[in-house]
């Protein structure tokens, strides 16, 4: 059945509640090829030819022609376009051109570098050289053997930031003669470097630049990223250097239908949806009905196996032959498992997989009919690499985003045409960021001793973190150079996955005290609160206890069918104002502001309806930490008119905050949970009414500071998306937040839209 054939069948069902709200016909494209600046290395020619590779794709020559140029290059096209020709054949080249050249393949999980591994092993097997080239995977699972075969003879290693922090640049001496031959580090899913993560892997990156000068090398980054709106600004953050930007995609595609999908409304006052995660079931039944290979894509490992249950029960009444051909993939599962189960996908063996992001990245299913997402994925880049697991090269594919109840995704539904555009999502790090520095340059100066002259490779932070240092006895200051002071060596403390040194444990109580994961005690609170539902590898988990003065939450596997929502309050204050500027019809500032915030409890919610269970209070002790912050003035005439129209101007400005923060994550790639934010009638730092939202992490990570860059934009969003939710007085759709701790109240809907109008300048709606 094709995709057209079946979006009729859906229309013409009996259930259909005119959930297709908009149907985006996305035509095939020919492939676009461009010619190399000068010929290839024959041995590298001939290679290609054998595995079918005779020309290369615009995008591909204009890459290679670059990188042989000498220049930095970040290649930000599509999923599936054959990004890795973009810095393999560079790389093979300049290894048959100089046998002593050595490349650095950096990938964010191990998983991809092996996808990657096997990519170089189809071709060099058919690549006829005079000297082996030698290459493989170099993370905690080489064996002690191969790991000193690759340090000494290694052409080529596949690692990870974490490998390359904690396993290399601590020990430089021993990697000395393939740092100093260093010709190119390759840089793959560069957009996965973002927020925290990211922040540290720059401070890695650039604790490697300092030894490649020292060994007197001058490698070329090559990055590859997915389609975001800053591929240059993004990797210049990243390394400190400036790349030459290859973004027009010359990759074919085929036919592909991609529908919008929103829950019906099932109260009169039009402010609940029918469950996403049940439309989701049924669509994944009817397409295993039809025959139609497919992946459901859901946010939580637990939902992958609800999907499925709901799916199979459906398929028991109508398609029993059919029970045995669905499964679900998620990260929990053994890797022998995940194997079996994508081997059986590849095969056509199974018809349908209910899966989490695991299955997004690095892994060939082979050829797929169609991709369902289940909500907003949290970036449009996401999206668009779960949603090109299906039509691969030039077959024709259906997708179906299923929305959910929350501003973002019914901005999406709504405005399909910015999913369709051009990208708009910033890819966000802070790599100067203190108090992630106050990590990494104890390393550097373990690495080599710190002069003056590292403040111009590490930015602006590294004053403040450097005097921090020094106080703490971190670093001993010596004949102009800064030594490092500790035992052992600083690497092995520092997690660059997450912002703080302090971790909690998670412990299961029912099985012999064993610690299942580790996370970082900066978000233990909101994650490990006691009476939380814990998810980890799929299963649920009971937070009965936590201790973080022990550094451990205590837990205990349970089966429920409902989640938790943390509820919390806040105070800002402002500690210096670092940038201002006229918005619109208002003034908004950039700056330094002293977080506190409290756990006040949480609600049980069941899943797939989102039934409120229970609400429940705690009693936690407040959080304080320093971050960076986006406010602005309500001005004066704007609160007098609010106020004569009748509205109410707390719920006004608590309205507004809550949507904004909803809409955030559209112009900056994170998570509506990285962010925070107040409203407030009369500010004790201001004496005014005031909104704020702020990084959600110490020191910020450059949330905000796009914010106050791309306000207006960030403003006339929400504006929209407010204006557009047809329910009266304020759903979970446009101003509800389910981290309020307040309880959403008060919230004023109109009150809001006023507000956005007056600060915007707009005149009153016609």
């Amino acid at each position: 059945m094709s995709p057209t054939q079946f979006l009729t069948s859906l229309r013409s069902d009996k259930h259909y509640a005119n959930q297709i709200i908009h149907l985006e016909h996305l035509a095939p494209r020919a492939a676009k090829y461009a010619r190399l600046e000068k010929s290839l290395h024959p041995a590298l020619q001939d290679a290609l030819k054998q595995i079918g590779i005779e020309k290369f794709f615009s995008h591909q020559a204009h890459a290679i022609n670059a990188a042989r140029e000498g220049y930095d290059v970040v290649v930000a096209t599509s999923t599936s376009s054959g990004k890795t020709l973009c810095y393999n054949i560079p790389v093979l080249e300049a290894i048959l051109e100089q046998p002593q050249s050595r490349a650095l393949y950096l990938f964010p999980t191990k998983a991809l570098a092996q996808d990657q591994l096997r990519a170089l092993d189809e071709l060099t097997n058919v690549l006829e050289t005079t000297k082996q080239i030698v290459f493989d995977t170099y993370d905690g699972d080489t064996k002690r053997e191969a790991r000193t075969k690759l340090r000494r003879r290694g052409n080529i290693i596949l690692t990870n930031p974490d490998m390359l922090s904690l396993g290399i640049l601590p020990n430089h001496s021993m990697w000395a003669d393939f740092i100093a031959n260093l010709k190119y580090i390759v840089i793959d899913e560069a957009h996965v470097y973002r927020g925290v993560f990211g922040s540290q892997v720059a401070c890695v990156l650039r604790r490697l630049r300092r030894l490649c000068e020292y060994y007197s090398a001058n490698p070329q980054f090559i990055f590859c990223s997915a389609t975001i709106a800053n591929p240059g600004e993004h990797v210049h953050r990243l390394s400190g250097r400036r790349a030459k930007v290859i973004a027009e995609d010359g990759a074919p595609r085929g036919q592909r239908e991609f529908a919008l999908w929103n829950p019906p409304f099932i109260d009169k006052t039009r402010t609940t949806r029918r469950s996403a995660n049940s439309e989701a079931a049924h669509l994944f039944s009817e397409l295993v009905r039809e025959k139609m290979r497919n992946i459901t894509f859901v946010r939580a490992r637990k939902l992958a196996e609800l999907v499925l249950l709901y799916a199979r029960d459906n398929l028991k009444r109508t398609a029993p032959e059919l029970v045995d051909k669905v499964k679900s993939y998620r990260a929990g599962y053994l890797a022998d498992e995940r194997r079996a189960i994508e081997r059986d996908l590849f095969s056509g063996k199974l018809l349908g997989v209910t899966a989490t992001n695991a299955l997004e990245l690095g892994i060939d299913v082979g050829h797929l009919d169609a991709t369902v997402v289940v909500g907003f994925p949290g970036t449009i880049a996401s999206l668009w690499q779960q949603v090109g697991r299906s039509g691969r090269g030039t077959r024709d594919a259906l997708s179906i985003l299923v929305g959910m109840d929350d501003p973002l995704n019914q901005f999406f539904m709504r405005h399909p045409e910015v999913l369709f555009a051009k990208p708009v999502e910033h890819a966000l790090i802070y790599p100067d960021n203190p108090y992630i520095l106050e990590k990494h340059l104890p390393c550097a100066a373990y690495e080599l001793p710190l002069t003056n002259a590292d403040e111009e490779l590490f930015g602006p932070g590294f004053v403040e973190a450097m005097i921090r240092l020094e106080r703490n006895g971190a670093l001993d200051y010596r004949n102009e150079q800064w030594y490092f002071r500790g035992l052992g060596y600083p690497a092995e403390k520092v997690n660059i996955r997450s912002v703080s040194d302090q971790i909690v444990s998670l412990v299961d109580v029912k099985h012999n005290f064993k610690t299942i994961e580790e996370i970082e005690a900066t978000t233990a609170m909101q994650r490990c609160y006691e009476g939380a539902i814990y998810l980890h590898q799929g299963e649920s988990y009971l937070i009965t206890k936590l201790d973080l003065e022990a550094g451990a939450a205590y837990c205990k596997p349970v089966d429920v069918d409902f989640y938790t929502e943390v509820r919390e309050n806040g105070e800002t204050r402002i500690l210096k104002s670092l940038r201002q500027r006229e918005v619109g019809n208002t003034l908004a500032f950039y700056g330094d502001v002293r977080v506190t915030e409290q756990i006040v409890g949480y609600r049980r919610k069941r899943q797939f309806t989102e039934e409120v269970l229970a609400t429940i209070d705690l009693d936690y002790p407040p959080q304080l930490f320093d971050t960076k912050a986006v406010w602005w003035d309500i001005p004066e005439e704007l609160i007098r008119k609010i106020s004569r129209e009748g509205y109410d101007l707390a719920g006004s400005l608590h309205a507004a905050e809550h949507a904004c923060i909803g809409l955030l994550p559209l112009f900056a790639m994170c998570d509506r949970w990285d962010i925070g934010g107040l409203s407030i009638l009369m500010h004790p730092d201001t004496g005014k009414p005031q909104i704020f939202i702020y990084d959600g992490f110490p020191g910020g990570i450059g949330i905000t500071e796009k914010a106050f860059a791309l306000l207006e934009s960030l403003w006339t969003a929400t504006l929209e998306t407010i204006e557009q939710c047809p329910c009266e007085f304020g759903c979970p759709s446009c101003v509800q937040s389910p981290k309020c701790g307040n309880n959403n109240e008060p919230l004023d809907k109109k009150g809001a839209v006023v507000l956005l109008r007056g600060v915007l300048g707009k005149g009153e709606r016609k």
